[in-house]
């Protein structure tokens, strides 16, 4: 689910879900299930930078370049060998930045634009990602808890990996939305997080935009997602999420794209 939150008219967040092999790519709905046996599954959020219009643009140009730079990457990289998908996710990531930069150089109305990229690539037994600037991928294991297993590419995001710092200090720093790395928006050089986790029946993995985090702390996602409030129980994850983190804030454009493993 996405949705523009209470102050903003334009929503700049973007979300992909699809699945993919060697011969072909098709979109999913917002709510269902499929198989992991025959396909591979992608899922992606993205948040727009840039004044006007521009932030919009660059979101969704960052998920519509992966459902056409995936599945050749793929076909290439799965001839007889086992596909290397750190690899392949690093060159799409990198074919986007690029493709941004070109776009922000040629027209005045682009100048500047950048977008976030969190994308996770499902396969039998492996969640491989990988990740630009402060959209984030939080890992539900089966038995408990929650994990954020991306990095903010934020001073504060490095400030709380080293940890000097903690979850309400990083929320309430004057220097949280100042990202140091992004597809675009002018940073020449990207550095890509890279990682993966194995999977098993049971365990959930979210995929959300800053807005979502604004209007939740961290044990907030967990219990929303595990133990929700009897009322909205029989809404989707994503719906439940979204709509509390408005509620509770609402000033940023709000996604969230929660995958079950079955």
């Amino acid at each position: 689910m996405t949705h523009p939150g209470k102050v903003r008219k334009n929503n700049e967040d973007a979300f992909l879900a699809l699945t993919v092999d060697g011969h072909y790519v098709q979109f999913l709905g917002k709510i269902g299930e499929a198989p992991l046996a025959n396909a591979d599954f992608i899922f992606a959020v993205s948040d727009g930078l840039g004044g006007h219009n521009a932030g919009e643009f660059a979101s969704k140009i960052a998920v519509e370049r992966i459902t056409r730079l995936l599945p050749k990457s793929f076909r290439a990289a799965a001839q007889g060998l086992t596909p290397a998908y750190q690899e392949i996710l690093e060159q799409i990531f990198l074919e986007i930045h690029e493709e941004i930069i070109l776009l922000g150089r040629s027209y005045e109305e682009c100048k500047g634009m950048g977008a976030t990229l969190s994308l996770a690539w499902f396969t039998p037994t492996w969640m491989h990602f990988c990740h630009i600037g402060d959209s984030r991928i939080y890992y539900l294991p089966k038995a408990g808890g929650i994990k954020q297993l991306t990095h903010d590419h934020t001073h504060v995001g490095w400030l709380r990996k080293k940890g000097e710092i903690n979850e309400r200090e990083a929320r309430f720093h004057p220097r949280k939305n100042l990202l140091s790395q992004s597809l675009g928006a002018g940073h020449q050089i990207v550095r890509p997080q890279l990682g993966a986790v194995g999977h098993e029946p049971g365990d959930r993995f979210l995929l959300c935009s800053d807005g979502l985090i604004d209007g939740h702390w961290d044990r907030a996602l967990n219990d929303t997602i595990r133990e929700p409030n009897p009322a909205t129980a029989n809404l989707p994850h994503a719906q439940r999420l979204v709509e509390a983190a408005i509620a509770n804030d609402g000033h940023d454009n709000t996604t969230a794209v929660v995958v079950e493993v079955g």
